[in-house]
């Protein structure tokens, strides 16, 4: 009976060897799933679910036709929002941050080092990513806490404090924090509508 199990095994694996060698060399082709697929000209990610458009490269880099080079320029969220808007006005497109939602619907399939998401979004940076979503939970603050005296924040301006803060996402694990600096340096992918 071993006998021939045995030669069912190898089969088994032969043909799940077969399956992730068709995987890999199809990848650069195959969307990673068929809610995202390239733009005809190459240059986006097009959800279908969300209506929308993703650059290939995050800012700093550029589409060279087969991947993103250069380095990912790292921006505060005053320079990321005011990008937006100045691209907005330049192209006539609503250029924009995305919504915390939306960068972890793409979080862990950029920047893989196989798959099909890494085809989409190749070279990306798994870092923390500036996201457009309000902070609507205002940090409390502790009066009587002698850093925080220091530091000038005190139970009056706890909502000004809450205007310092944005969203990020790390696009590595999704993690979503709401207590991130504005001054912070992040990477930035805008999104737009699709047409």
């Amino acid at each position: 009976m071993k006998r021939c199990l045995l030669p069912h095994r190898l089969r088994v694996l032969l043909g799940l060897f077969l399956v992730a060698l068709g995987t890999l060399a199809g990848a650069a082709d195959a969307p990673a799933s068929p809610e995202l697929s390239l733009s005809e000209d190459g240059a986006y990610v097009v959800d279908a679910r969300s209506k929308l458009a993703w650059p290939r490269c995050v800012e700093g880099m550029a589409w060279n036709g087969k991947t993103c080079t250069g380095a990912a320029r790292l921006m505060t969220h005053g320079e990321a929002t005011a990008l937006a808007a100045a691209r907005a006005k330049a192209e006539g497109v609503a250029w924009r941050l995305p919504r915390v939602p939306e960068l972890r619907r793409l979080a862990g399939k950029v920047g893989k080092t196989a798959g099909p998401e890494a085809a989409l979004f190749p070279a990306a940076p798994q870092d923390w990513h500036w996201s457009i979503t309000a902070s609507i939970n205002a940090v409390r603050i502790n009066p009587y806490d002698y850093d925080n005296i220091r530091q000038g924040r005190t139970g009056g301006n706890t909502d000004q404090l809450g205007v310092q803060q944005g969203w990020a996402v790390h696009m590595g694990s999704g993690e979503a924090r709401g207590d991130v600096t504005k001054r912070s340096m992040l990477t930035v992918r805008l999104v737009r509508p699709n047409f």
